[in-house]
C-alpha cells in the first residue's frame, strides 16, 4: 500500500497549488476585505495502469501582511494495476478513495516567503482484488482514518498585477504508516489569481 501511494503522488501530474500574490494596498480598509481572500488548492489527473484524480480546494484569508489561514478539503480517487510480466494479464487491482480536510496556516517572515502548517484528517477506503491464474479472484476491503501534519515552506512571486506563481515543499511530520503522504516530500507548484 505504501509503495502504491508513493507512486500515485509522484505521478499525480501538474498541480495547481495554492499560490497567490498579495498586494498590500489595504491599509485604509476596515472589516472584511475581499482582496485578502486566498483561493486555490490542487487539481491533478493521471490515467492508465496508474490512475489518480485529485480535487482538493482550499480557502482562506490573509489577516495581515504576515499571517494567513483557512480550511482545505481533500478528494482523491486512485487505481493501480499490477500485470504479469510475461502474459500482460492483470494480477492485482488496487482502488482507493480519500476524503478529508483540515485547516492550514501560513506565516510570511518576508513578503514572498512563507512557512506553512496544515493539520488534516483523511478517511481512506481501499479495495484490493487479486486475480488467480485459474480465473478466480479475491477482494479485500479496508476503511480507516489517518491524521497528517504537513509542515514546510514556500515562495510566491508576482508575474504581473494580482497574478502570481508559487512553489512549496511540505512533509508529513506525523508519519502514520497508513498516511497518503508516506515518507516523502510533497511538492506543489502552481499559479494564483488574487481579487
Amino acid at each position: 500500500m505504501k509503495r502504491l501511494l508513493i507512486c500515485f503522488f509522484f505521478l499525480a501530474g501538474v498541480q495547481l497549488a495554492h499560490a497567490q500574490y498579495y498586494k498590500t494596498d489595504t491599509a485604509t480598509r476596515k472589516g472584511f476585505d475581499p482582496s485578502r481572500l486566498v483561493l486555490g488548492g490542487s487539481l491533478g489527473m493521471v490515467f492508465g495502469d496508474v490512475t489518480n484524480v485529485d480535487i482538493s480546494p482550499l480557502v482562506g484569508y490573509r489577516f495581515s501582511d504576515y499571517i494567513a489561514a483557512g480550511v482545505n478539503l481533500n478528494a482523491q480517487y486512485g487505481q493501480f494495476k499490477s500485470r504479469d510480466y510475461y502474459t500482460g494479464n492483470t494480477t492485482q487491482r488496487d482502488k482507493y478513495t480519500i476524503f478529508g480536510g483540515g485547516i492550514w496556516g501560513r506565516v510570511y517572515p518576508i513578503p514572498m516567503v512563507f512557512i506553512h502548517i496544515q493539520p488534516e484528517y483523511n478517511f481512506v477506503t481501499q479495495n484490493s482484488t487479486v486475480y488467480q491464474a485459474n480465473g478466480d479472484k479475491q477482494t479485500f476491503k479496508t476503511n480507516y482514518g489517518v491524521p497528517s501534519l504537513l509542515v514546510g515552506a514556500g515562495y510566491t512571486q508576482s508575474v504581473g498585477g494580482r497574478v502570481g506563481i508559487g512553489i512549496s515543499i511540505l512533509y508529513d511530520v506525523i508519519q502514520d504508516n497508513r498516511s497518503p503522504y508516506n515518507n516523502s516530500l510533497i511538492y506543489r507548484v502552481g499559479a494564483g489569481l488574487g481579487f
